[in-house]
């Protein structure tokens, strides 16, 4: 799958392997904006990236991938409405440095997006910021401590990674206080 065809379909296709769901999906991009276009079974299509997302995880039956509570499925919509409007587009390193910083601060106490469990939102975020991370500096993983540990949490997930390179993350300082 090529990044020209529109990361959200790359992202579907990932998430797919990764639910078990059979290949026998049909995908197409709308417009200049690559927005994924799911066709059905019965013949209506899906559009929108956590539109198609959401809609492959009930076919899975993996429900809980959307949250147990109400609280919790709140939480997963708020953080795949913010993969597809502030991650999806943004590549000028200054939103990327906000976005960073949001998500660093908001991972402060916190194990997964939607507080201790794992969710789709984990899954889509991971998949979305998978080039960014990659590029980073040790340096910049340093500052982006939360996000480095959340990111490196999520890329060892089973199943999660597939073909996307493995981001290295030191585990020790390359510097000390020590004068």
């Amino acid at each position: 799958m090529s990044a020209a065809a529109g990361p959200g379909l790359e992202e579907l296709i990932l998430l797919e392997t990764l639910l078990g769901l059979k290949k026998g999906n049909k995908y197409s991009v709308r417009e200049e904006r690559k927005i994924p276009v799911l066709q059905t079974n019965n013949g209506s299509s899906l559009t929108g990236l956590t539109t198609i997302a959401t809609h492959l995880v009930k076919q899975a039956k993996k429900e809980q991938l959307l949250g147990s509570t109400a609280e919790e499925k709140a939480i997963v919509q708020q953080w795949l409405e913010y993969r597809v409007t502030q991650i999806a587009g943004h590549s000028n390193k200054e939103d990327i440095r906000i976005i960073l910083k949001d998500l660093n601060l908001y991972l402060e106490d916190k194990v997964y997006l939607a507080r201790n469990n794992f969710t789709l939102a984990d899954i889509l975020m991971y998949y979305g910021l998978h080039h960014i991370i990659a590029e980073l500096t040790v340096q910049e993983k340093e500052k982006y401590l939360n996000v480095s540990r959340w990111f490196n949490h999520i890329q060892h997930y089973p199943g999660i990674r597939q073909h996307l390179s493995n981001v290295v993350f030191m585990k020790n300082r390359l510097y000390t206080n020590a004068h």
